[in-house]
Protein backbone atom coordinates (compact mmCIF):
# COMPACT_ATOMS: atom_id res chain seq x y z
CA UNK A 1 0.00 0.00 0.00
CA UNK A 2 1.35 3.59 -0.88
CA UNK A 3 2.78 5.53 2.01
CA UNK A 4 0.41 9.15 3.22
CA UNK A 5 1.33 11.88 1.41
CA UNK A 6 0.27 15.77 1.63
CA UNK A 7 -0.28 15.46 -2.55
CA UNK A 8 -2.57 12.67 -1.86
CA UNK A 9 -5.94 13.43 -3.52
CA UNK A 10 -9.49 14.39 -2.44
CA UNK A 11 -11.36 11.28 -0.41
CA UNK A 12 -8.78 8.51 -2.19
CA UNK A 13 -6.82 10.03 0.77
CA UNK A 14 -9.29 10.29 3.02
CA UNK A 15 -10.30 6.75 2.61
CA UNK A 16 -6.40 5.38 2.89
CA UNK A 17 -5.58 7.56 5.55
CA UNK A 18 -8.94 6.23 7.50
CA UNK A 19 -8.01 2.52 6.81
CA UNK A 20 -4.40 3.02 8.01
CA UNK A 21 -4.81 4.73 11.09
CA UNK A 22 -7.56 3.16 12.30
CA UNK A 23 -9.26 4.88 15.53
CA UNK A 24 -12.86 4.05 14.43
CA UNK A 25 -12.42 6.46 11.01
CA UNK A 26 -13.31 3.65 8.89
CA UNK A 27 -15.85 0.66 9.71
CA UNK A 28 -16.08 -2.54 8.47
CA UNK A 29 -18.65 -3.20 6.21
CA UNK A 30 -21.91 -3.11 7.49
CA UNK A 31 -23.84 -6.28 7.75
CA UNK A 32 -27.28 -6.84 5.74
CA UNK A 33 -30.56 -7.07 7.62
CA UNK A 34 -32.81 -9.15 7.01
CA UNK A 35 -34.68 -8.74 3.56
CA UNK A 36 -36.45 -6.47 3.02
CA UNK A 37 -40.37 -6.87 2.22
CA UNK A 38 -41.52 -7.82 -1.20
CA UNK A 39 -42.06 -4.96 -3.74
CA UNK A 40 -44.99 -4.72 -5.54
CA UNK A 41 -45.11 -7.06 -8.55
CA UNK A 42 -46.18 -3.97 -10.84
CA UNK A 43 -42.27 -3.34 -11.33
CA UNK A 44 -42.20 -5.81 -14.84
CA UNK A 45 -38.98 -8.46 -14.49
CA UNK A 46 -38.25 -7.24 -11.03
CA UNK A 47 -40.06 -9.67 -9.14
CA UNK A 48 -39.16 -9.08 -5.22
CA UNK A 49 -35.58 -8.61 -3.78
CA UNK A 50 -34.28 -8.66 -7.43
CA UNK A 51 -35.71 -5.07 -7.73
CA UNK A 52 -34.06 -2.41 -9.09
CA UNK A 53 -34.00 1.64 -8.40
CA UNK A 54 -36.14 1.66 -11.83
CA UNK A 55 -39.21 0.15 -10.16
CA UNK A 56 -39.84 3.11 -7.49
CA UNK A 57 -41.41 6.17 -8.33
CA UNK A 58 -40.74 9.59 -5.96
CA UNK A 59 -42.38 9.88 -2.56
CA UNK A 60 -40.98 13.09 -1.34
CA UNK A 61 -41.06 16.34 -2.78
CA UNK A 62 -38.86 17.59 -5.59
CA UNK A 63 -37.15 19.61 -2.84
CA UNK A 64 -36.37 16.98 -0.43
CA UNK A 65 -34.42 15.14 -2.93
CA UNK A 66 -32.65 18.00 -3.97
CA UNK A 67 -31.54 19.12 -0.34
CA UNK A 68 -30.62 15.50 0.10
CA UNK A 69 -27.78 16.15 -2.65
CA UNK A 70 -26.85 19.48 -1.33
CA UNK A 71 -26.71 18.11 2.22
CA UNK A 72 -23.94 15.30 0.88
CA UNK A 73 -21.93 17.99 -0.70
CA UNK A 74 -21.90 19.76 2.23
CA UNK A 75 -20.39 17.18 4.26
CA UNK A 76 -17.32 17.46 1.89
CA UNK A 77 -17.50 21.53 1.91
CA UNK A 78 -15.55 23.16 4.52
CA UNK A 79 -17.25 26.56 4.36
CA UNK A 80 -20.65 24.56 4.75
CA UNK A 81 -23.00 23.84 7.85
CA UNK A 82 -21.08 20.42 9.53
CA UNK A 83 -24.64 19.49 11.22
CA UNK A 84 -26.28 19.11 7.31
CA UNK A 85 -25.77 15.41 6.50
CA UNK A 86 -27.95 13.46 4.18
CA UNK A 87 -30.35 11.04 5.41
CA UNK A 88 -28.16 8.05 4.39
CA UNK A 89 -29.62 4.39 4.20
CA UNK A 90 -27.95 1.81 6.58
CA UNK A 91 -26.51 0.17 3.34
CA UNK A 92 -25.79 3.46 0.99
CA UNK A 93 -22.73 2.80 -1.14
CA UNK A 94 -21.03 5.36 -3.34
CA UNK A 95 -19.93 4.53 -6.61
CA UNK A 96 -17.44 6.61 -8.90
CA UNK A 97 -16.42 5.74 -12.57
CA UNK A 98 -12.78 5.81 -13.84
CA UNK A 99 -10.72 7.24 -13.60
CA UNK A 100 -11.92 7.51 -9.69
CA UNK A 101 -11.58 4.41 -7.79
CA UNK A 102 -14.99 2.52 -7.99
CA UNK A 103 -16.25 1.59 -4.66
CA UNK A 104 -15.65 4.35 -2.02
CA UNK A 105 -17.94 3.58 0.40
CA UNK A 106 -20.17 0.99 1.66
CA UNK A 107 -22.86 1.71 4.76
CA UNK A 108 -24.19 5.30 6.49
CA UNK A 109 -21.37 4.92 8.98
CA UNK A 110 -18.73 4.99 6.38
CA UNK A 111 -19.81 8.30 4.30
CA UNK A 112 -19.83 10.02 7.67
CA UNK A 113 -16.74 8.90 9.01
CA UNK A 114 -14.82 9.42 5.30
CA UNK A 115 -16.53 13.09 4.83
CA UNK A 116 -15.49 13.75 8.35
CA UNK A 117 -11.82 12.73 7.60
CA UNK A 118 -11.57 14.70 4.24
CA UNK A 119 -12.07 17.59 6.03
CA UNK A 120 -9.15 17.94 7.65
CA UNK A 121 -6.96 16.00 5.39
CA UNK A 122 -7.77 17.14 2.20
CA UNK A 123 -10.16 20.38 2.70
CA UNK A 124 -11.81 21.37 -0.24
CA UNK A 125 -14.87 23.75 -1.12
CA UNK A 126 -18.53 23.05 -3.36
CA UNK A 127 -18.80 26.59 -4.55
CA UNK A 128 -20.81 25.21 -7.82
CA UNK A 129 -23.70 23.29 -7.40
CA UNK A 130 -26.09 22.96 -10.43
CA UNK A 131 -28.86 20.09 -8.48
CA UNK A 132 -32.01 19.14 -9.73
CA UNK A 133 -34.99 16.48 -9.27
CA UNK A 134 -36.10 13.94 -11.50
CA UNK A 135 -39.10 11.84 -11.92
CA UNK A 136 -37.36 8.46 -12.32
CA UNK A 137 -34.70 6.88 -10.71
CA UNK A 138 -32.20 8.90 -9.93
CA UNK A 139 -34.19 11.55 -8.28
CA UNK A 140 -31.37 14.01 -7.56
CA UNK A 141 -28.96 14.50 -10.06
CA UNK A 142 -26.08 17.38 -10.08
CA UNK A 143 -23.37 18.93 -11.71
CA UNK A 144 -20.45 20.74 -9.31
CA UNK A 145 -17.36 21.66 -8.75
CA UNK A 146 -14.90 20.84 -6.28
CA UNK A 147 -12.20 23.76 -5.20
CA UNK A 148 -9.20 21.93 -4.45
CA UNK A 149 -5.84 23.69 -3.51
CA UNK A 150 -4.51 22.32 -7.17
CA UNK A 151 -7.72 23.79 -8.97
CA UNK A 152 -10.98 22.71 -9.85
CA UNK A 153 -12.22 19.90 -10.47
CA UNK A 154 -16.24 19.11 -12.16
CA UNK A 155 -17.82 16.45 -11.22
CA UNK A 156 -21.22 14.66 -12.21
CA UNK A 157 -23.24 12.83 -9.71
CA UNK A 158 -26.81 11.07 -9.20
CA UNK A 159 -28.30 10.05 -6.31
CA UNK A 160 -30.80 7.39 -5.80
CA UNK A 161 -33.52 7.00 -2.67
CA UNK A 162 -35.84 4.72 -1.68
CA UNK A 163 -39.44 5.25 -0.50
CA UNK A 164 -38.47 7.09 2.59
CA UNK A 165 -36.50 9.41 1.15
CA UNK A 166 -33.17 8.02 2.32
CA UNK A 167 -30.18 7.76 0.27
CA UNK A 168 -29.38 4.32 -1.09
CA UNK A 169 -27.01 4.92 -3.78
CA UNK A 170 -24.65 7.93 -4.64
CA UNK A 171 -22.78 7.35 -8.21
CA UNK A 172 -20.15 9.71 -9.99
CA UNK A 173 -18.83 10.33 -13.27
CA UNK A 174 -15.80 13.20 -14.11
CA UNK A 175 -17.88 16.05 -15.84
CA UNK A 176 -15.67 15.32 -18.97
CA UNK A 177 -16.71 13.95 -22.46
CA UNK A 178 -15.81 10.35 -22.94
CA UNK A 179 -16.08 10.25 -18.99
CA UNK A 180 -20.07 10.51 -18.43
CA UNK A 181 -22.74 8.05 -18.18
CA UNK A 182 -23.83 9.01 -21.59
CA UNK A 183 -22.09 10.08 -25.27
CA UNK A 184 -24.89 12.22 -26.32
CA UNK A 185 -23.58 15.61 -25.69
CA UNK A 186 -27.12 17.31 -25.85
CA UNK A 187 -28.71 15.08 -22.69
CA UNK A 188 -26.99 16.62 -19.79
CA UNK A 189 -28.76 14.89 -17.48
CA UNK A 190 -28.59 11.52 -18.65
CA UNK A 191 -31.63 11.40 -19.33
CA UNK A 192 -32.15 9.08 -22.91
CA UNK A 193 -32.43 5.83 -23.70
CA UNK A 194 -28.21 5.40 -24.14
CA UNK A 195 -27.60 6.30 -20.31
CA UNK A 196 -25.74 3.75 -18.90
CA UNK A 197 -25.75 3.64 -14.49
CA UNK A 198 -24.93 0.97 -11.84
CA UNK A 199 -27.39 2.46 -9.48
CA UNK A 200 -30.56 1.06 -12.05
CA UNK A 201 -28.58 -2.57 -12.63
CA UNK A 202 -28.39 -3.44 -8.80
CA UNK A 203 -31.19 -5.61 -7.16
CA UNK A 204 -32.45 -4.32 -3.66
CA UNK A 205 -32.37 -0.67 -4.71
CA UNK A 206 -35.82 -1.23 -6.06
CA UNK A 207 -37.07 -2.65 -3.00
CA UNK A 208 -39.09 0.12 -0.41
CA UNK A 209 -36.70 -0.28 1.90
CA UNK A 210 -33.77 -0.13 -1.22
CA UNK A 211 -31.67 -2.36 1.30
CA UNK A 212 -28.90 -4.51 -1.03
CA UNK A 213 -28.18 -7.68 -0.03
CA UNK A 214 -24.68 -9.11 -1.05
CA UNK A 215 -25.60 -12.49 -0.58
CA UNK A 216 -29.27 -12.98 -1.72
CA UNK A 217 -29.95 -15.29 -4.62
CA UNK A 218 -31.16 -11.92 -6.58
CA UNK A 219 -27.50 -10.30 -6.51
CA UNK A 220 -25.97 -13.51 -7.39
CA UNK A 221 -28.31 -14.30 -10.50
CA UNK A 222 -27.49 -10.01 -11.21
CA UNK A 223 -23.93 -10.78 -11.10
CA UNK A 224 -24.40 -13.59 -13.41
CA UNK A 225 -25.55 -11.17 -16.21
CA UNK A 226 -23.55 -8.16 -15.47
CA UNK A 227 -20.15 -7.82 -14.83
CA UNK A 228 -20.57 -4.37 -13.22
CA UNK A 229 -22.72 -5.76 -10.58
CA UNK A 230 -20.92 -8.58 -9.55
CA UNK A 231 -17.90 -6.14 -9.33
CA UNK A 232 -19.63 -3.95 -7.21
CA UNK A 233 -20.49 -6.91 -4.83
CA UNK A 234 -17.05 -8.62 -4.66
CA UNK A 235 -15.81 -5.04 -3.63
CA UNK A 236 -18.81 -4.31 -0.97
CA UNK A 237 -17.62 -7.39 0.94
CA UNK A 238 -14.18 -6.37 1.60
CA UNK A 239 -14.84 -2.54 0.57
CA UNK A 240 -11.39 -1.39 2.37
CA UNK A 241 -9.32 -3.90 0.24
CA UNK A 242 -10.17 -3.52 -3.17
CA UNK A 243 -10.46 0.43 -2.81
CA UNK A 244 -6.62 0.11 -2.13
CA UNK A 245 -5.77 -1.92 -4.75
CA UNK A 246 -8.07 0.39 -7.12
CA UNK A 247 -5.69 3.26 -5.64
CA UNK A 248 -2.23 0.82 -6.40
CA UNK A 249 -3.28 0.65 -9.97
CA UNK A 250 -5.05 4.38 -10.74
CA UNK A 251 -1.68 5.86 -12.00
CA UNK A 252 -0.34 8.86 -10.08
CA UNK A 253 -2.29 11.12 -12.63
CA UNK A 254 -5.77 9.79 -11.90
CA UNK A 255 -6.80 12.75 -9.88
CA UNK A 256 -5.43 15.20 -12.53
CA UNK A 257 -6.95 13.07 -15.47
CA UNK A 258 -10.57 12.62 -13.51
CA UNK A 259 -10.57 16.92 -12.87
CA UNK A 260 -9.37 17.70 -16.33
CA UNK A 261 -6.22 19.12 -15.17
Amino acid sequence: MPPIRDDMPGLRLCALAALLIGAGACVEPPTSPPPPAPVSASCTGAGTLAATASCLKPTQTPEHYVDQALKYFDTLDVSADRSRIPDYSPLVARWEWPPWLLLTGFGAETMVSTGDLLRRLDPSTVPVRDCRAFEEQPFARCVVVFEYEGGPCSIYEEFTFNDQGQMTFIEAWSDIPGLLPTVDPEDRWAEGPGATRLATRVPGLGTPDGLIDLDGDAMREAAERDADVADFATRAEDQWRYWAEAYGEAGDDFFARGCGW
